[in-house]
């Protein structure tokens, strides 16, 4: 075997044997149903959480259906499903496959759509068509038989491109019908492209805020490899007021967060109020806002100066709730504890029994074991939760050329083809879709040619007679 040979045969194996797999429909189609399964367990099983958090919800006794726990989790990559090498290894393999079913089939079968040689010029070529037609010239010999030259102006009329060789004619039209299956095809790769891309170099952080404080983005809970985290690092946010509107049901309407973009030297360089589904976007980065939360109440103790005492989240089986200890002895052998349950302004107060003995709202006080206690107010801290997604352009671009493509894809592509071939004129034509629109224009087409080979017979005949 030369070396030539020996080369020639993995070139050999791959053209016959791993492009026809490739481009084989009913790979492509298990390659996206494994997608979508995996990113059906992404959207269902909560993503980039803590090692505390999985423990608690998917434990090993019992396991939910069966197997599911914490450490299979885990060793799976389900806690981060669209980052795993083998969910990655999905998306190449089925841009591969679109790729390769798009140069093997699409672009070939483009191609020869546009050559202009593609003329039928035998006679017998026309009778496997479901329609066709042929007109044969009169016994007598006359010229007044349909001819091509008839056809021309026909097809013109209804928009076809025609392209003539002597006796055989080719026309089609709704060209864009057979390009629209191939931008399909590439708004589905960039769309891909664009996942990788964002799966690679995005990451998304979480920061619960108080109202008033400047914070730099720095808890990063899930990011890329090739997250580029620099983008952070000559900026930071200001949470200039945090708040929440209430129904009159006492449930909660909506909660804003006004927040400032500060540069290095502390100058402010954007500044927008977010809420849910408006985020605040800077530098490649978006805001949401996400969550909330009370950080701290603020008092005065008869006529000291104003307090700040932090509040932290309390488990609950019957909702969230905040609380702090209010100490009203300096041995700290007395005091009250604090509850809150929103941010409408009421405090409850429990002594150190965990009797309830008193409620205070915001701006009001109250009078506890000889102290007056007057409540300033209640701040609350905001729940931010950052992601920056360079794919998303990307995204955007590949799903834009989706919708372009799947419009074009319902162009109907029809052609005709035609041969003059001793005085019979043979007509044939197909369409990819809309059968019965093209059948009708077909027939309303040889309707015209056979008025004009009878108006022509008629004249021959006169003609004759005389």
């Amino acid at each position: 075997m030369t070396m030539k040979t020996w080369m020639a045969a993995p070139k050999r194996y791959f053209k016959k044997e791993i492009v026809p797999l490739l481009a084989d429909l009913r790979l492509a189609i298990a390659l996206l149903l494994a997608i979508a399964l995996f990113s059906i367990a992404g959207t269902v099983i909560e993503q980039g959480q803590s090692l505390a958090f999985y423990q608690a919800n998917y434990p090993e006794h019992p396991a939910l259906f069966g197997f599911l726990t914490w450490k299979v989790l885990l060793a799976a990559g389900l806690d981060h499903v669209y980052r795993t090498w083998w969910y990655l290894s999905l998306l190449i393999l089925f841009g591969t496959s679109l790729t390769t079913c798009t140069f093997s089939r699409q672009l070939p079968a483009l191609r020869w759509f546009s050559r202009t040689w593609n003329f039928y010029s035998q006679p017998r070529q026309f009778q496997k068509f479901a329609l066709s037609a042929e007109f044969q010239p009169s016994a007598n010999g006359s010229a007044g038989v349909a001819a091509i030259a008839d056809l021309m102006p026909l097809l013109k009329q209804r928009r076809y491109k025609i392209f003539q060789d002597g006796e055989k004619l080719y026309a089609h039209k709704g060209i864009v019908g057979r390009i629209g299956p191939i931008v399909v095809h590439v708004g589905m790769l960039v769309i891909l492209l664009g996942g990788m891309i964002g799966a690679m170099t995005g990451f998304i952080a979480q920061e619960i805020v108080p109202s008033g404080e400047t914070f730099h983005i720095k808890n990063v809970t899930d990011g890329g490899p090739f997250a580029n985290l620099s983008v952070l690092q000559d900026w930071s946010v200001k949470v200039d007021r945090f708040w929440i509107d209430y129904l009159p049901s006492g449930e909660i309407d909506q909660f804003y967060s006004t927040l400032s973009v500060l540069d290095k030297d502390g100058q402010t360089i954007d500044r927008q109020t977010i809420h849910v589904n408006k985020p605040l976007q800077y530098n490649g980065v978006t805001l949401y806002q996400a969550d909330w939360s009370i950080a701290a109440v603020r008092l005065k103790l008869n006529n000291s100066p104003l307090l700040q005492l932090p509040m932290a989240k309390l488990d609950s089986l019957g909702g969230r709730i905040w609380g702090t200890f209010l100490p009203l002895k300096p041995d700290l052998s007395d005091g009250v504890s604090l509850i809150a349950r929103d941010m409408q302004g009421l405090l409850l107060v429990y002594d150190m029994q965990g009797k309830l003995i008193s409620t205070v709202r915001k701006g009001m006080s109250v009078e506890i074991h000889g102290v007056k206690v007057a409540i300033a107010d209640i701040i609350g801290s905001t729940g931010l939760q950052i992601k920056a997604d360079p794919g998303i352009p990307v995204v955007y671009l590949g799903f834009g050329l989706l919708m372009v493509g799947v419009v074009m894809s319902y162009v109907s592509h029809s052609q005709i083809w035609a041969l003059q071939h001793e005085g019979a004129l043979y007509v044939g034509g197909k369409t990819n879709r809309a059968q019965v629109v093209f059948e009708r224009e077909f027939l309303s087409l040889l309707d015209q040619l056979d008025r004009q080979d009878v108006e022509a017979r008629s004249s021959d005949d006169q003609l004759a007679s005389v």
